[in-house]
């Protein structure tokens, strides 16, 4: 611990002043920054959150902005006001630039922040696997601007597709492609379905519904691979039964914004596509001087420490760590559970003792496929249908922050349910 000069009575006789707390600074509120500042709430210790953002965000409901289920704002909470309770913590709006390890100083776009200990949860971005043409004319789902560009794409498709005459030019424009057959792309293409086949089907009616068509393509040869078998299975039959069409083997080679050419050379013309093929870490961990690795992932202790800087802690998406032989997936219960290790760990530091190594605690998974249709593996249980979709429900919304976000959410998806209506089609950008 850090302690300032001793100062001096009036008598002339010494006195100690106030230890000095340790700062903690904190990068990212996403699921593995937030927690971990709050996990220091008890700490002597000083946290300073930054972030480029001013809100957290509840990613995996992305989706549901995507597809006009709900607003923005219903995922989505200030930082300050989750932290307003919490005296030893402060918030910076700021995107990181740099790191200075020497001198334990984080350079930023509003001045340098130092440190005593840091704490990297970057999180993640889309990885493209070098297909320039699809970063620039598809469509990614990894923050709101990303969410709010497909609804409006799905919107302003329909509404040009209403006054082209040309039967191949309106197929096209009604053809959307969701590229990747993990959790996010299954329950995309599933949303997609829905509130096109629920919903605006209704709203258009001089359009046929037989010019849609929503693909959903994986280069592996089955959907949810980190799902036991038969799981992938249920889900692959559940959506063809929602009139996606499933196809395995598929590996994209270009986009050009107007069709979709496949590495076996096949070409589907499409106006949309839409991609949840992969992740990786964010390109700041490739510019901060710390070890990459797999997916621009920084390697770390068992303890999440950075080898030769014991001050510098990585956790969530931008860590490299091994479970049973495997990379960690960059999943937020990872993260989540990394920085409770990480937070007790500096405090354990901050009073002298040793760090304790990460164990992972594998939670379960679960994706799911729309109304009534999900798939679920907890603790070894494989189940699907009506009560995995119940579980899946039940789980996101008691992880949403904040009474008013999940009251919101809860109302909108009871709306949806009951009334097979989506209150978020607004076209709000030109």
């Amino acid at each position: 611990m850090i302690h300032a000069a001793p100062g001096r009575e009036q008598g002339g006789a010494p006195v100690s002043s106030p230890p000095v707390k340790p700062t903690v600074v904190v990068v990212g509120a996403g699921f593995g920054g937030l927690r971990a500042a709050r996990a220091l709430r008890r700490a002597p210790v000083e946290v300073v959150l930054v972030d480029r953002h001013n809100y957290h965000l509840f990613q995996p409901l992305l989706y549901q902005v995507a597809t006009a289920g709900l607003e923005p704002e219903q995922i989505a909470r200030p930082v300050r006001a989750i932290l307003r309770r919490q005296t030893n913590a402060d918030f910076r709006l700021a995107e990181v630039t740099g790191l200075d390890l020497g001198r334990r100083e984080l350079a930023t776009d509003s001045g340098p922040v130092h440190y005593d200990y840091l704490v990297l949860a970057v999180g993640g971005e889309t990885n493209f696997f070098g297909l320039d043409s699809v970063r620039r004319h598809g469509f990614a789902l990894k923050d709101l601007p990303d969410a709010l560009g497909i609804r409006h794409q799905v919107l302003r498709s329909f509404e040009r597709a209403v006054l082209e005459p040309d039967a191949d030019r309106r197929r096209a424009l009604l053809t959307f492609v969701v590229v990747g057959g993990g959790p996010t792309g299954v329950e995309m293409a599933g949303a997609l379905s829905e509130l096109i086949r629920l919903v605006l089907v209704r709203d258009y009616p001089r359009l046929n519904i037989k010019d849609v068509r929503i693909l959903l393509l994986e280069a592996a040869d089955r959907l949810l691979g980190g799902f036991p078998p038969r799981l992938s299975e249920a889900a692959a039959r559940t959506l063809w039964r929602k009139m996606v069409e499933v196809r395995h083997g598929a590996a994209v080679a270009d986009y050009d914004g107007a069709a979709v050419r496949l590495r076996g050379g096949e070409v589907i013309p499409a106006g949309t596509l839409i991609w949840a093929a992969g992740a990786a870490a964010v390109s700041l961990t490739g510019r901060l001087g710390l070890p990459t690795g797999r997916q621009g992932r920084v390697a770390v202790e068992p303890t999440l420490q950075v080898r030769d800087h014991p001050e510098v802690f990585v956790i969530g998406d931008a860590a490299y760590l091994e479970h049973d032989g495997q990379p960690l997936p960059m999943m937020a219960p990872v993260a989540i559970q990394q920085a409770v290790t990480a937070a007790d760990n500096i405090t354990r530091l901050a009073r002298g003792e040793a760090p304790r190594a990460f164990r992972y605690r594998d939670p379960g998974t679960l994706a799911t496929i729309g109304r009534n249709a999900a798939v679920a593996h907890i603790r070894g249980i494989a189940f699907t249908g009506f009560p995995a979709w119940v579980v899946w429900l039940v789980v996101h919304l008691i992880q949403i922050i904040g009474f008013r976000n999940k009251l919101f959410v809860l109302l909108n998806w009871a709306w949806d349910y009951f009334f097979y209506e989506r209150a978020s089609r607004l076209i709000t950008t030109r």
